[in-house]
């Protein structure tokens, strides 16, 4: 259970665990200890992946009925076999074995026709294959609560690191994919693929991963500060301005001081220089990051008043 964000309790995670003897030999001997097998299930990532689950059930048996359309431009199954195979392919590409039932119905439709310029008549048959199909409910929902699951292993006892403490430890742990996610995208966007020699290329991806390095620490001294203060910051939503978070991303925080903006007048006598005032929460980012505000109306000579 974590607070949410209007001070009630929210269910993240469920599970329970349970002890596994472990033994490994090193050197001459045999170090004996016992593990901690956490098996967890993430209340959000089990609803995002029954939500997909469910909508791949949907779009398979929807494409599997549309093999009974007839019309110009759809194909025509005279055989089981025929259809069949494109029933299990449907099924196959979208991953729902075992979670979709369909039955298969030939149809022979006879078909007279007149004798015609010395031919008798005779009786011709139409034959064609149709496909019923529904999800199985019950092998839906028995999937469904096998998702979200994972396990996770620690030596830690009890008292010391609870099973609700694991998980708010692994939630807060971190990712160095997510590091590597700034580098190839916003707001860095790493493409040396666009740089003609090597060497420009090189100097790119260390100058790249300096910046890198800033945001990471940025956004540490950041969610530090909060944490020791026990505060969070609103303001750094566009569009809801009441929203508060005690883990503002560093790329947020930036983004309060976008529309700061610097006048340079020049006249024949002097230059006057114009630098926009600070706001409260601008003021406030500058606080929780150590730094003094005269950081910032230094970069300007003259910032009294607007040109």
């Amino acid at each position: 259970m974590r607070e949410g964000p209007k001070g009630e309790l929210e269910l993240i995670a469920e599970g329970y665990e349970y002890p596994m003897a472990m033994s490994q030999k090193v050197g001459e001997q045999v170090q004996h200890w016992t593990e901690r097998r956490l098996v967890v299930r993430s209340v959000r990532h089990a609803q995002a992946a029954a939500a997909a689950l469910r909508a791949r059930v949907a779009q398979a048996i929807a494409q599997i009925a549309a093999l009974n359309q007839r019309g110009r431009g759809k194909k025509r199954f005279e055989t089981v076999s025929a259809i069949r195979q494109a029933v299990v392919a449907i099924i196959q590409r979208y991953g729902v074995h075992d979670l979709v039932w369909f039955r298969l119905t030939p149809h022979v439709t006879p078909h007279p026709v007149r004798a015609y310029r010395g031919q008798p008549a005779r009786v011709d048959h139409d034959r064609h294959v149709t496909v019923e199909v529904c999800g199985d409910e019950a092998a839906l929902e028995a999937a469904v609560r096998r998702l979200g699951w994972r396990v996770y292993g620690t030596n830690q006892p009890v008292e010391s690191l609870s099973l609700a403490q694991a998980v708010l430890a692994y939630r807060s742990e971190y990712q160095v994919e997510r590091s590597l996610g700034r580098l190839k995208g916003r707001p860095l966007s790493l493409t040396p693929m666009y740089v003609q020699r090597d060497d420009h290329a090189t100097g790119l991806i260390r100058l790249l991963s300096i910046a890198l390095r800033v945001l990471t620490l940025l956004e540490f001294v950041g969610r530090r500060q909060l944490a020791a203060e026990e505060a969070k910051l609103a303001g750094l939503y566009a569009g809801n301005p009441r929203r508060e978070t005690a883990r503002p991303t560093a790329e947020r925080l930036l983004e309060a001081f976008q529309d700061i903006t610097l006048t340079i007048v020049k006249g024949p006598q002097q230059t006057d220089r114009h630098i926009t005032t600070l706001s409260t929460l601008q003021q406030r980012i500058l606080e929780i990051l150590g730094f003094s505000s005269e950081l910032y109306t230094r970069l300007c000579t003259v910032s009294s008043e607007p040109p």
